[in-house]
């Protein structure tokens, strides 16, 4: 994002950058710029599907951090697509080359830079849990987050090239240089050691005008402005970069003005090319002058700001209800691309070229979305961009209307009894809600979900697939799970099987859309703890396992609730799969399960289960097996406590563990 080659350009010249350490301040927050920073310079996995819970544990510490230090973050992150299309270009050539690196991510199993689908799930729950103060803008969200910075007179955190731009008077503060994992003592205050950036040191360094800058990054080329490549400057004593040259030519110049006519005639730009390019040129220079902050009264007050203005004709289509449901990122901006340019840009996780888009699974999913979204107007389709291959492609999509959702309307549709909200959110996935009320209330979106998946999923999920799904998400301390299959991994240079990381791709986006779904109908299933559902390595490695016969002993430990979920999962998908009628209702069949003997092997052979039977009768000794080395291990409070329980019922829980095994 933002000018290209103004990062390098200023890694080279590091003069320009101030040494602070950072505390007690205010910190407005790039929130999408953190997600991607924090995730891919973490090193944790890309290709199987992501590490939710390392990357929530990893968002934890960064805020831990900065409350350390007494800074008060404020999260800003991007909203809807930009009406007006000015990116456009941008943003297709940027989606067909994440479609060609997810490619070769999936070919030669290297880090690519692609996001784990749930990333952003995670990211936002964390910070809801953690009571950071949050906001989800209309539309992109870079000219908030500077007109808030520049209101509350400080820096603004991110690696967006854009904010060298912006006339900030507390300058930005890049990601790269913000050591927030290394946190220092100067007495009895914390601090975090950065480097901070003002416009002013920039232009004294390269001796330009301050009202330059934004004429620079426009002739410079940004997402708004493509400019052929054009020799600002002579041959100097010493190679220039392109910007170099640049900053030297612009020298010369007092005012904007002067500087842009000039620029023509060095491209030789004439008549109806010449006022074209200048108004593209003006465009992009207005990008960076910054409006009144609207964010202000809603982190302060709550209040929701308007529509901003290339969209004001179009806000009667957005209730007030989803507005709010928006501002406080409870609810997906892709609604607002659905609803103001009938559009919508799907995920590109990691896949081969060969295989199918994952999307194509949770399809179904998003025309009941659409349906609720546009109302009645059966003529409205949807354009779904998805990749075909390795091209990019746009697909246009009916929403889809049952009896029941054609009498919804969405200006009250959070106002409708929640039966129904329920039984709308069910249908789409074709899940009876009976089999699902005899799990908790977390569980019920997923295992919906995965029963949706193996129906629906192509090829369909064979019997280990599921199983290493379900018994992941049950599995506890999956952090310390993780680390040692992620070593065990490495010891063998494993790379992602192909064929599985598509089938649980389809998974996931079935998981997005249905809770981008169950967001739309305000919520008639919890929303479940994204981080806790998916861990790639783990479920990844548990299949490998299972194929090869290996025992499992190594990575997991049980009880009895463990144990019971599982089943309990498992039980559920199977009864919707096979679809057979009983005399007992569901939840009458498995408490008829759960009765039996707990040495009773009759229970296996109801799962059908005995590869994981086999491997969880070893799991008492899994303490003794996992030696992990303490950095490895997340420790905070909440297992800390767990653990001091555990010590002083030293006995009580060598007890649980035999019950546990017995009961397989």
């Amino acid at each position: 994002m933002g000018v290209q080659g103004l990062a390098t350009l200023l890694d080279n010249h590091r003069r320009i950058y101030r040494d602070v350490e950072f505390r007690r301040r205010r910190l407005v927050i790039d929130g999408a710029n953190l997600i991607y920073l924090l995730y891919f310079e973490s090193g944790l996995d890309q290709n199987h599907g992501g590490e939710y819970a390392a990357f929530e544990n990893l968002i934890e510490r960064f805020f831990t951090a900065l409350k350390t230090c007494e800074v008060e973050p404020y999260v800003v992150l991007d909203g809807g697509s930009d009406p007006t299309d000015k990116k456009l270009k941008t943003v297709t050539q940027r989606a067909e080359d994440r479609i060609r690196r997810a490619h070769r991510a999936a070919v030669d199993g290297g880090k690519e830079n692609i996001l784990p689908v749930l990333t952003k799930w995670v990211f936002r729950q964390t910070l809801f849990r953690l009571k950071v103060p949050v906001v989800q803008c209309f539309g992109e969200a870079d000219r908030e987050i500077a007109a808030l910075a520049y209101e509350w007179q400080c820096p603004v955190l991110s690696n967006d090239s854009d904010f060298y731009i912006f006339n900030l008077p507390a300058g930005m503060v890049p990601i790269s240089y913000f050591q927030w994992a290394d946190v220092n003592q100067n007495g009895s205050k914390s601090y975090i050691p950065c480097k901070r950036y003002y416009t002013s040191s920039f232009c004294i360094y390269f001796e330009i005008q301050h009202q330059l800058l934004p004429t620079f990054a426009a002739l410079a080329g940004n997402d708004y402005v493509k400019l052929q490549k054009i020799q600002f400057a002579p041959k100097a004593n010493k190679p220039l970069s392109r910007l170099e040259e640049l900053l030297c030519w612009l020298k010369d110049f007092e005012v904007p003005q002067e500087a842009l006519e000039a620029a023509m005639e060095l491209m030789g730009a004439k008549n109806q090319k010449k006022e074209k390019m200048l108004q593209s040129l003006s465009v992009g220079i207005e990008e960076y002058q910054l409006p009144p902050s609207s964010l202000t009264k809603f982190f302060m007050h709550g209040v929701v700001p308007q529509f901003p203005e290339e969209s004001q004709q179009q806000v009667g289509l957005i209730p007030d209800w989803i507005q709010r449901a928006l501002m406080q990122a409870r609810m997906t901006a892709d609604n607002l691309d659905v609803l103001l340019l009938h559009r919508m840009s799907l995920s590109t996780p990691v896949s081969h070229k060969d295989l199918p888009s994952v999307n194509l699974t949770s399809r179904p999913l998003r025309q009941v979305m659409y349906g609720l979204l546009l109302g009645k107007e059966k003529s409205v389709k949807v354009q779904e961009r998805d990749r075909e291959g390795l091209q990019l492609k746009f697909s246009p999509i009916k929403p889809i209307f049952s009896q029941r959702t054609q009498q919804l309307e969405l200006n009250s549709l959070h106002e409708v009894e929640l039966s129904v909200r329920l039984k709308v959110l069910l249908e789409a996935l074709g899940v009876q809600e009976e089999l699902l009320n005899v799990l908790s209330p977390q569980l019920r979106l997923p295992v919906a979900v995965t029963c949706y998946w193996c129906i629906r999923a192509r090829p369909p999920p064979d019997l280990k697939l599921l199983k290493s799904l379900l018994l992941g998400m049950c599995l506890k301390d999956t952090l310390r799970l993780s680390a040692a299959v992620e070593a065990e991994s490495r010891c063998c240079h494993q790379k992602a099987d192909t064929d599985v990381a598509h089938a649980f791709s389809q998974w996931q986006v079935c998981m997005k859309d249905s809770m981008h779904l169950n967001q739309l109908l305000d919520f008639p299933l919890p929303e479940p703890d994204t981080a806790g559902l998916y861990q790639g390595m783990l479920v990844h490695q548990l299949v490998h396992m299972m194929r090869t016969g290996r025992r499992l002993k190594r990575f997991l430990k049980t009880d009895q609730a463990t144990v019971k979920r599982y089943r309990d999962m498992l039980f559920i998908v199977h009864q919707l799969q096979s679809r057979k009628v009983s005399k007992f209702s569901a939840g009458e069949r498995i408490a008829k399960a759960q009765r039996q003997p707990l040495n009773d092997h009759t229970n296996l052979q109801l799962y059908e289960d005995e590869d994981v039977a086999t491997a969880i009768r070893s799991l008492a000794r899994v303490q003794e097996e996992l030696q992990l080395d303490d950095q490895l291990m997340v420790k905070t409070r909440y297992r800390t406590k767990e653990r001091r329980n555990r010590c002083n019922k030293v006995e009580l829980t060598r007890k649980e563990e035999r019950r546990g095994i017995a009961l397989l």
